[in-house]
């Protein structure tokens, strides 16, 4: 057990990015406990909706530890509003009112190229002249500010109506938010389950997203908390998956397809993206290597039931393009027409989706 006023000590180490002082002497820092799971303890911030609260969170993990020892285990850190008012229940209010299409792009398995399909895509269809908005929802992974070359970016608030909004950056054409805005990029974030789903919750709500004919949702690899949480929060119009041609990754792809279409989820799949599909060298264009695979796309679409969206090769001008921070979908070239290609793709899918289906309803958790 440790002192509370060495806990304390700690605290006091972190500053409110926009005031400049200390959570302790803010009075942000609320009931501190400790059990046999750890060090739990409550931020207060003087707005519920204080757009920091996610970093400060990362950075009360960091000095505890700093302060405490490597040993010292945060069980969690919940946030209570300052003023509670008490009122009868209200029926949950429309979220994102004024987007169009949510596209959740997810993928059964990490190192699939999920993130690189997401960014791509949101380029392509801002280049075909849609207004898009893209949210890393990558939460313990976000890998987006670095693909837009964006990871020293901090957003913008403004105020409407008394809340606190969320500018997204605004790079080639496309809206961007993610949790990578909010800490250094050295920093990991340690969060459990409903810490993440909250801060999402946060980016979903007070993003100043406006109007957008397609909102692009990088998810984790796997099936998590976030993607309940996503598909509670709003409607997906559709869900796509990337995979490799790989039988490891097309196993947790299958994964990925029934969650979608389980009972209690009921979203539609809207096809799936083979990503790393081939390989060809300049010296000799048109001569393909399977390095993963062959067709493994092909065969889990036709098992499914659904459509392959498209096959990304492997092309080094794609992994240039996410480190330097200018997508692939930029280029004037056969990489850039194939994410285009995905583009069009994807656009015709969500029109036959919405022609032929009632629109998907939020998923009410029991």
């Amino acid at each position: 057990m440790y002192k509370k006023e060495d806990i304390l000590n700690a605290l006091r180490k972190v500053n409110h990015p926009e005031k400049g002082t200390d959570i302790v002497t803010l009075g942000m820092v609320g009931d501190i406990t400790q059990s046999g799971e750890g060090i739990s303890l409550v931020l207060v911030p003087e707005k519920s909706n204080d757009p920091f609260i996610a970093s400060l969170r990362s950075s009360c993990v960091r000095a505890l530890k700093e302060s405490l020892g490597p040993d010292a285990v945060i069980a969690s850190i919940d946030v209570k509003p300052r003023i509670v008012v008490e009122k009868m229940a209200e029926p949950k209010r429309d979220v994102l009112p004024d987007v169009k299409n949510i596209i959740a792009v997810s993928s059964g398995k990490g190192g699939v190229g999920k993130s690189t399909v997401a960014v791509n895509l949101a380029v392509a269809l801002a280049r075909e002249g849609y207004a898009t908005g893209l949210l890393d929802a990558d939460i313990f992974g976000p890998s987006v500010p670095r693909m837009f070359d964006a990871g020293e970016y901090r957003p913008d608030i403004r105020s409407e109506n008394g809340t606190d909004m969320i500018v997204p950056m605004s790079k080639y054409g496309v809206k961007i938010l993610s949790i990578g805005f909010f800490v250094r990029d050295s920093d990991a974030v340690i969060w459990r389950g409903p810490m993440a789903s909250s801060f999402l919750k946060q980016l979903i709500s007070q993003g100043d997203w406006g109007e957008l004919d397609y909102l692009i949702f990088d998810l984790p690899p796997g099936t998590s908390d976030i993607h309940l949480t996503l598909v509670q929060e709003v409607p997906v119009t559709g869900a796509i998956v990337v995979t490799t041609p790989q039988e490891v990754a097309l196993a947790d792809a299958r994964k990925g397809i029934a969650m979608f279409r389980s009972e209690a989820i009921n979203v539609p799949v809207l096809g799936l993206v083979e990503n790393m599909s081939y390989f060809e060298t300049p010296e000799l264009p048109g001569r393909r290597y399977y390095i993963f695979g062959r067709e493994g796309g092909s065969r889990l679409a036709t098992e499914s039931g659904t459509l392959l969206l498209g096959q990304i090769p492997i092309v080094e001008s794609i992994c240039d393009g996410g480190d330097s921070g200018r997508p692939a979908a930029l280029e004037d070239n056969a990489t850039g027409t194939a994410f285009r290609n995905l583009a069009d793709m994807v656009v015709k899918q969500v029109e036959i989706r919405n022609a032929e289906l009632a629109p998907t309803k939020r998923v009410e958790m029991k």
